[in-house]
């Protein structure tokens, strides 16, 4: 790994900490409902030391909301991508590991799956289901796993022709034990990058939900600041910059991270 490519590592590690920190701190650092209206509307960032990013056109504080913000946007994001992979590795294990008949169904879903954008899908399943977090999170996963089931697929395909798989099957172990056990953990390594993808996209797909009103109106968020703060961009343009550069940094960090954990663990191999 060139110096370059570790200075994006850690700078991603360490942004995508300290989000998480953030995040997990933002009740103590911005207690109440960030949805309260506390102060004056369109205070400008740093106009009152109690509104440090100022406040929206409401009077609700902009530093609270993109505290909490992260908590819905990061958490969101963390959950879709975790059923989204888990999804996808299942797929991919058993298609590539049965191969015949199961590969060939399971492939035709997979890209049945794929040909449809993953946010429109998500608008769609949003729109039917109902705009709550748990939906968006559902809506998220059912239409971000094909990219990970097709490469475990070829990753399982890889593996199961090694010399300890074999032997696996000569000592009689269960197909399964040996798909799970054995074939499995030696091609999860390439997926790594993939959560990193997987979860930056959730991020965005989420503020996208977020940003045309199918995010949970009970919570806030980093797409429903934009949203609500396009109306006075040019009077007040920190109220879309600042939720803006969040989603963007988070994106970006998840990304740097997924990759430099796939590049330690190939180092590994």
């Amino acid at each position: 790994m060139t110096a370059l490519a570790r200075g994006a590592a850690a700078a991603g590690v360490g942004v995508l900490a300290l989000g998480i920190a953030l995040a997990l701190a933002a009740p103590w650092l911005a207690p109440g409902d960030p949805l309260d209206m506390v102060g004056r509307p369109l205070l400008a960032p740093l106009a009152e030391a109690r509104f440090p990013l100022g406040t929206d056109q409401r009077g609700r504080d902009v530093l609270a909301g993109l505290l909490h913000g992260a908590r819905v946007s990061l958490a969101v994001g963390a959950a879709a991508a975790a059923a989204a992979i888990g999804a996808g590795i299942l797929a991919g294990t058993v298609a590539g590991f049965l191969g015949g008949r199961a590969d060939d169904a399971l492939m035709r879903l997979t890209e049945a799956a794929q040909t449809i954008p993953t946010f429109l899908f998500a608008l769609a399943l949003v729109s039917v289901l109902g705009a709550t977090a748990t939906n968006v999170v559902v809506a998220i996963a059912l239409s971000s796993w094909p990219p990970t089931a097709r490469l475990v697929r070829a990753e399982v395909m890889r593996v199961r022709t090694l010399d300890y798989v074999d032997a696996a099957r000569l000592a009689g172990r269960a197909p399964l034990a040996i798909a799970f056990l054995e074939v499995l953990p030696g091609a999860l390594a390439p997926v790594v990058a993939l959560v990193g993808i997987t979860v930056g996209e959730a991020i965005l797909v989420e503020s996208a939900l977020a940003f045309l009103g199918l995010g949970d109106p009970n919570l806030q968020s980093w797409g429903r600041m934009v949203a609500s703060g396009r109306a006075n961009l040019r009077v007040m343009p920190s109220l879309v910059v600042l939720p803006g550069i969040a989603i963007a940094l988070a994106v970006l960090a998840a990304s740097l991270t997924g990759d430099a954990l796939a590049r330690r663990l190939g180092g590994r191999r």
